[in-house]
């Protein structure tokens, strides 16, 4: 079954294999893509769907240097190349639209704020030009500037189509600024948007409703990684993971978005499908950061009926025809871990397919 077809949205992918969105740098210091990233992609088309890598909406929401981004018309155009390469090839691909909260600092922002739910610190340290500093204490968004970080989310999702992507995937997952407004030791607020469950998942619901108004739901996705305790998130308490993430999945399921995405490691476990029973469309599951999904695995995770396709990272990023060589059992090319957030084409268009 992971080799059938699968309908996405408006899209029929040739197999159940996504590629994740994987954070690469190799953008530059303007955030725009070039030939490198277009040729990067378009060796991977022959996956079901390519997720892009996370792209801010502003420079605001830059959360690395050498991310890409797609709020200026240079880096429209850049992407726009990228998915000309991509559908060439007969591929699809839907852009990760990341706004990084308070996964950031001033110096990557322009200077402008670092913003979050609340102005709570991660503890620990981030890379910028001038070397590794402390995380800031983020800017506590208002109520009142809360709808004109949806709009300019909107206005990238957009900015994505223009560009040719198929459709874009709304990033709530992995400790980002959505994923921030989900968890209660990042979001301490006192209003409408913090306290219980349903307050916390008001803002992430907002958002998603905004899209799908924009774009239409067959071109909308979205990411969560509940209990994924990463960049300062502490989802612990089990039952206040369920709430929060139930009533998120209840209140965005009737507008029959084109997938749900969940990144967990453990798909097959009860809250995970508990989530995709109440979502009732098209699922999609990821094992997680530092677990390496093999081809058993994902081949596994569908036949059981625990997803409808599977989302993989380092297999695609080191064989860009992992379809072809899962399908036919072939060897893999081993991915480069000291390569993964460098420059160049080196560990990143240079694995080459397989011969014969």
């Amino acid at each position: 079954m992971l080799f059938s077809p699968l309908t996405l949205g408006e899209l029929e992918l040739p197999n159940r294999l996504v590629m994740a969105p994987l954070t690469r740098l190799r953008a530059g210091e303007e955030g725009v893509p070039g030939p490198l990233v277009a040729e990067h992609y378009r060796q991977r088309a022959s996956l079901g769907l390519i997720v892009s890598e996370g792209i801010y909406p502003t420079i605001g929401g830059r959360s690395y240097a050498g991310q890409p981004g797609i709020a200026t018309e240079e880096q429209i155009a850049g992407w726009k190349k990228v998915t000309d390469a991509v559908h060439a090839e007969g591929g699809r691909m839907f852009a990760q639209i990341m706004h990084g909260g308070r996964v950031s600092h001033p110096e990557l922002t322009a200077g402008r704020d670092v913003v979050a739910p609340s102005p709570v610190a991660i503890e620990g340290e981030v890379r910028t030009p001038s070397g590794k500093q402390p995380y800031p204490v983020p800017h506590a968004l208002t109520t009142d500037e809360l709808p004109v970080l949806i709009q300019e989310i909107v206005a990238a999702s957009l900015n994505a189509v223009e560009a040719g992507f198929d459709g874009v995937e709304l990033h709530s997952a992995n400790g980002y600024l959505l994923h921030e407004f989900l968890a209660p030791n990042s979001n301490v607020r006192t209003d409408s948007y913090g306290g219980s469950p349903e307050n916390r998942a008001r803002f992430v619901i907002e958002t998603v409703n905004a899209v799908v108004a924009a774009l239409g739901a067959n071109r909308v996705g979205i990411r969560i990684s509940p209990e994924h305790n990463v960049q300062g998130i502490a989802e612990t308490d089990r039952e206040d993971v369920r709430a929060t993430y139930e009533v998120l999945v209840d209140s965005i399921a009737p507008l029959n978005i084109a997938y749900l995405s969940v990144l967990h490691h453990e798909p097959a476990d009860e809250l995970v499908q508990g989530l995709r029973a109440r979502f009732g469309g098209t699922f999609l599951v990821n094992t997680g950061f530092g677990v390496v999904t093999s081809r058993d695995e994902a081949a596994g995770l569908v036949s059981a009926g625990h997803a409808d396709a599977v989302v993989v990272g380092r297999p695609a990023l080191a064989n860009p025809d992992l379809a072809r060589r899962w399908k036919e059992s072939l060897p893999l090319n081993e991915p480069d871990a000291a390569t993964f957030y460098a420059s160049g084409a080196v560990g990143y268009t240079d694995y080459p397919a397989y011969q014969g």
